[in-house]
């Protein structure tokens, strides 16, 4: 797969460009069903199957107070969609001025004139245009005028229920990360940082964690336990995963600690990948260190039976 950052970088036309355009956060079985519909139409006009998202998400710019929390970030978006077997990713800058152009600018300046659209691939609810006021009939309208066909992909259900980032975060809000996965079409994963802690797993628990700093704008699992995959210099290690605030301690604060399975070593600074596969149990407040130890215990081993039954296969940092 070619990637580009901005549509500027594209010099030489494209090959006959069957394109699908989106924010694709997530990049889940919905978003994987219109991919593999552009890939099917590549090959009908012997084109080139074409991605056009943007960066960052245009929630985040164009109506900042919603604090949208994102399933992906960018570089695990591009990773997740550069695996999908597709010829061009575009990851086009997502700017006011991007934002404000007419509908129909954006369709002849950006899909006609800088891109030569031979189709276009969208889904059910697809918007586009200054204050989203292109809908799927004027895409339609434009493509006929333009000369090029308008596929639209229906949604997809799976157990009665339209797979779509708005369910899945909040599935992922309360803290139902199994049931996510049928959606996402694997476990759910968050990114950051190994920082320092307060020192307490080792010292008091005998459970030493990672604490990670998110990326920016990713979304954090409803407070819990998990069993979890954690990746770490390309290596994947089975673990229990806590976000809380830890009241048996009275923190006040929320985070996330990891506890690596049959792993020992300094890995303050590196990046950690974590993949929530199934919840454990509620956050608790116990009586003595004692009593938490040994539910903690009781975790590791639910842990290692859970995750000894899921695919173990490497996340993305």
């Amino acid at each position: 797969m070619i990637i580009y950052h901005d549509l500027a970088e594209i010099t030489q036309p494209l090959r006959r460009p069957v394109i699908t355009i989106g924010n694709f956060d997530g990049v889940h079985l919905g978003h994987q069903t219109l991919f593999q519909k552009v890939k099917e139409r590549a090959r009908a006009v012997d084109g080139e199957g074409v991605v056009l998202t943007f960066d960052p998400h245009p929630i985040k710019l164009m109506r900042p107070e919603k604090q949208l929390p994102l399933l992906t970030t960018t570089a695990q978006k591009v990773r997740l969609l550069s695996e999908l077997d597709l010829e061009v990713l575009i990851v086009h800058p997502f700017t006011p001025e991007f934002g404000a152009l007419p509908a129909r600018d954006f369709v002849q300046e950006y899909l006609v004139r800088r891109l030569g659209v031979q189709e276009v691939v969208i889904g059910h609810d697809y918007r586009f245009g200054r204050r989203r006021e292109g809908n799927i009939a004027l895409l339609q309208a434009l493509g006929a005028e333009f000369g090029f066909p308008v596929h639209v992909v229906d949604a997809i259900q799976i157990q009665g229920q339209v797979v779509s980032s708005t369910l899945i975060r909040t599935l992922l809000q309360n803290g139902q990360v199994y049931e996510a996965q049928r959606f996402l079409g694997r476990p759910y994963e968050v990114t950051g940082v190994v920082v320092p802690g307060f020192g307490r797993g080792a010292r008091l628990l005998g459970f030493p964690t990672a604490n990670i700093a998110l990326d920016n704008g990713l979304l954090l699992p409803g407070a819990g336990i998990y069993a979890v995959w954690t990746e770490l210099q390309g290596r994947v290690y089975a673990g229990v995963a806590n976000i809380g605030t830890c009241p048996t301690f009275d923190n006040e604060k929320l985070s996330l600690e990891v506890y690596i399975l049959d792993f020992d070593a300094d890995i303050y600074g590196e990046r950690l990948a974590v993949r929530f596969v199934q919840r454990l149990r509620d956050e608790h407040r116990f009586p003595d260190i004692p009593a938490l130890v040994t539910q903690i215990k009781r975790d590791v081993a639910a842990a290692r039976l859970i995750v000894g039954l899921s695919n173990p296969a490497p996340a993305t940092l």
